[in-house]
């Protein structure tokens, strides 16, 4: 894949922000918009209402029907969805190259134009409880919603994006026009496309679609307050689910690309520390991993596996053992190279698709407000040492207290408890 910098942006007179790539040898488009009003916007009575807002857009506008809006992009050859994240909400589509004015045509009707029907919203409500009945049955949606809740509590990032059922069957019409109408206004968009796309012509859908949207809908969100903690949830399962969580940097700090190769050395693949020493040597889980998440403001640096009961203290000890090893001693030097190359090569490999490469420059844009130059990516990449990963981990242990969670057969895990008031401090 070239590593040209080929994306180009457009800004409507409204604040809307056009950005798109064109890409070699491939003949389809991906684009979407991208409304920076996640669950994150939401005010504790409407809780789950920015992911109610985006069923409800594909219900029907006001010369559409919902069939009608699955038909004509159907008939086009391409898809059509939407998701709801904590800071964004994504409507996006894959077409053939020349069926891009028919697809930004629907994608701006049902943003602009959506009726909600009060029997639609009686229907859709009931698949929203269904989708969240979902999660509570599946003990990882448990365990991250229950670790989100003990890092950030009482505030939006610390919510569940579906909401609660309680919350959901309060919902009516005209609090789904109001939150529309408070949030979703051109300066908080980004139209992002991907693929054979021709910059010129999609500026010019844009400026026939959305140029008289309202501009004046720009909002920050509230600054997050981190607590952790700990906190156990019984379920009736076969094994115990496992969640060691510790605040870290946002998507904005260069910290970032060094949580993301700790991340890999430590729980990255198969041959990351956790996984050998876990797996390998003691046999006691199947899968273990670690992640590191960014928000524009805070982030999550986090372990995650699932063990037989018996097995938690075990386990929680390995976990123990490999962050202490690592702020005490630090990481090898090879550890640090294979991380940083699986890294490079997880995100070029995923870039070769123009839906992944969309969604990747509307976030990039979103966050730091100007498109991606992926040699500088990469050059940050590069850039980590093993010193950087030392003193990364050693903030994160010396850090305020982790948010350890629970999810499983036992009412209560003292090994995480111990960790969440402390005892990994460094």
């Amino acid at each position: 894949m070239s590593m040209e910098n080929r994306a180009q942006v457009t800004t409507l007179s409204n604040g809307l922000r056009v950005i798109s790539e064109e890409m070699p040898h491939v003949g389809t488009v991906s684009l979407g918009i991208w409304v920076a009003s996640g669950s994150r916007a939401e005010q504790p009575e409407e809780h789950g209402i920015a992911h109610m807002l985006e069923h409800m857009a594909f219900k029907g506008t006001e010369t559409r029907s919902a069939r009608d809006i699955a038909e004509e992009i159907e008939t086009a050859g391409g898809e059509i969805n939407a998701a709801t994240g904590v800071e964004t909400t994504a409507y996006f589509a894959r077409v053939l190259k020349d069926e891009v004015p028919r697809a930004l045509d629907v994608l701006s009707d049902i943003l602009r134009n959506p009726v909600y029907k009060e029997e639609d919203l009686g229907l859709e409500r009931t698949v929203v409880l269904q989708e969240i009945a979902a999660t509570r049955d599946n003990p990882e949606d448990v365990l991250f919603d229950t670790a989100q809740a003990v890092a950030f509590p009482e505030q939006p990032l610390g919510r569940p994006v579906l909401g609660t059922a309680q919350s959901v069957r309060k919902f009516r019409r005209e609090n789904l026009v109001r939150f529309r109408e408070t949030n979703y206004g051109a300066q908080r968009m980004i139209l992002s496309a991907a693929g054979a796309v021709d910059h010129d012509m999609l500026v010019r859908e844009a400026e026939r679609l959305l140029a008289d949207l309202p501009h004046d809908r720009a909002g920050a969100f509230a600054p997050p307050v981190y607590e952790g903690g700990y906190h156990a949830v019984h379920m009736p399962l076969e094994q115990s689910h496992v969640l060691i969580a510790f605040e870290s940097p946002s998507s904005r700090d260069p910290d970032y690309y060094t949580g993301q190769v700790c991340a890999g050395l430590l729980g990255g693949g198969m041959s990351s520390r956790l996984f050998q020493e876990a797996r390998e040597q003691r046999g006691l889980c199947y899968a273990i991993y670690a992640f590191c998440s960014g928000f524009s403001d805070t982030g999550l640096f986090g372990i995650h596996a699932a063990a037989d009961a018996a097995d938690v203290a075990s386990l929680t000890d390995v976990i123990t053992h490999e962050l202490r090893k690592l702020a005490e001693d630090g990481p090898r030097g090879d550890e640090v190279e294979r991380a940083k190359t699986n890294m490079k090569a997880g995100l070029l490999m995923s870039l070769e698709s123009s839906a992944t490469r969309a969604e990747f420059l509307a976030r990039h844009l979103y966050i730091f407000g100007k498109p991606p130059e992926f040699e500088k990516l990469i050059e940050r990449v590069e850039s980590v040492d093993a010193p950087q990963v030392q003193a990364f981990v050693q903030r994160l242990l010396n850090a305020r207290a982790p948010s350890c969670v629970h999810v499983g057969p036992r009412a209560e895990a003292p090994e995480l408890r111990a960790i969440a008031e402390g005892s990994l401090k460094h």
